[in-house]
């Protein structure tokens, strides 16, 4: 992983992830440098899946789209450079919504810029509209799903701007969550706090 997202995982779990016991999913947990896993509290239910065997891999997907938890599972869903590999990550993000409990969030960092890097595909880049477009998505199909907040973080000392979008399952359940990372972190462009109605820091080109 690389430093980028390393950092905005930490700002994730700083400020939204309480230090009691959570139930994680990780996608994408194969580990190649920092492992998000150790961010969270000892006493949490941690469950990393991917496509092979290896460190940090808890179970193997024999679907990449089909998630084999019952509905409602996890307080939090985790997936780090890894959307920018999913041939259909739409359909795979319906199957995050549904293992979230009603109050559960889904944290996603995905690359909105960088060089091409197959895994074993790199199909994806990410930008300000994204995860607005996979929550309207999400609606589609029937649930209340909302983004809190997001951005795309500058690079920190690598190539990557990542970006970054928080999803709540059902924005019934949004009061849960007072804090917000871009009420204090300032090292990015295009940022949006729920209800979305201003663009933070906004650049385009």
């Amino acid at each position: 992983m690389h430093k980028t997202a390393e950092q905005n995982a930490r700002r994730f779990f700083d400020t939204y992830v309480p230090k009691e016991s959570k139930t994680f999913l990780e996608i994408g947990s194969y580990l190649s440098s920092f492992n998000i896993r150790s961010l969270s509290s000892e006493n949490s239910k941690y469950t990393g899946v991917d496509l092979g065997p290896g460190p940090g891999v808890d179970v193997v997907l024999t679907d990449p789209y089909k998630l084999p938890f019952e509905d409602n599972s996890f307080d939090y869903v985790i997936s780090s450079s890894c959307f920018e590999h999913s041939e259909f990550f739409w359909v795979l993000f319906l199957e995050i919504i549904r293992v979230l409990k009603p109050t559960g969030l889904f944290y996603l960092n995905a690359p909105s810029n960088g060089d091409f890097h197959r895994f074993p595909v790199d199909c994806w880049r990410f930008f300000p509209d994204s995860g607005n477009a996979m929550s309207n998505w999400a609606k589609r199909n029937g649930y209340n799903t909302a983004v809190i907040e997001q951005y795309t973080s500058d690079k920190e000392s690598d190539i990557w701007s990542d970006y970054i979008s928080i999803f709540i399952k059902d924005v019934n359940n949004i009061h849960l969550y007072n804090d917000r990372i871009l009420n204090n972190f300032k090292d990015y462009t295009n940022g949006t706090i729920y209800p979305h109605n201003t663009i933070l820091n906004q650049k385009t080109w």
